[in-house]
């Protein structure tokens, strides 16, 4: 039996599961809002500890990257974006989770060939590409003004 690429996606349109995008966005902006609530608790008992804004501002990042690479090696951070979708995506927890799941999933192959070779492959790109594009806008900055 041969189909169409037309034929295909509309067998695919058809089986696909709907998404409930009211619910979809009610629970990302809920849990995204969450992590950034637990982030400026953390940050307030820091600076409540006599850390200055600035530091206190650097301990939280620190500890919200370590919450969330502990959640991730735990299985835990998976169920959490099971629930709320984007919301885990949050810039740094979901940087620290996309840089851990990997080195996890590849251990078995060895330290070097496995976890430290496949690090960075999901998050890789993302530090490349924004390497590339602030050097980018940096220098047009410095062109233009």
């Amino acid at each position: 039996m041969e189909t169409t690429p037309e034929k295909y996606q509309q067998y695919v349109r058809q089986k696909q599961k709907k998404s409930p995008l009211a619910k979809d966005l009610a629970l990302a902006f809920l849990i995204g809002g969450l992590i950034c609530v637990v982030g400026q608790l953390i940050q307030d008992g820091y600076a409540a500890a006599g850390l200055e804004q600035e530091d206190a501002a650097t301990a939280t990042s620190i500890s919200l990257v370590f919450l969330s690479a502990l959640l991730t090696g735990l299985n835990l951070y998976h169920r959490i974006a099971r629930f709320g979708g984007a919301g885990t995506l949050v810039p740094i927890t979901g940087f620290a989770n996309a840089v851990v799941s990997p080195a996890i999933d590849f251990k078995a192959e060895g330290f070097v060939t496995g976890m430290a070779a496949k690090m960075f492959l999901v998050a890789g790109p993302v530090i490349v590409f924004g390497t590339v594009a602030s050097a980018l806008y940096g220098l047009i900055l410095w062109l233009v003004g």
